[in-house]
């Protein structure tokens, strides 16, 4: 159970960070250094909504695995 909630912590965690790239790019791209260009601004998209697809399956496979061994 515990294993269970640290892996959906640490999902939401990275699913905060992926949400914050894929929502507001600017910022990310001021943390990270990049330039002001369109083409960084569209990779930082692809990038948030890649690593919010992660978090997603990093509790969604938790969580069943939580579920499975449960019995």
């Amino acid at each position: 159970m515990t294993r269970t909630l640290a892996l959906n912590g640490l999902a939401a965690a990275i699913a905060a960070a992926g949400l914050t790239a894929l929502v507001k790019p600017h910022a990310a791209r001021a943390l990270l250094r990049l330039p002001d260009s369109e083409a960084s601004g569209y990779a930082l998209r692809i990038a948030g909504a890649m690593t919010l697809a992660a978090a997603l399956f990093l509790a969604g496979f938790a969580t069943a695995y939580q579920l499975a061994s449960a019995s």
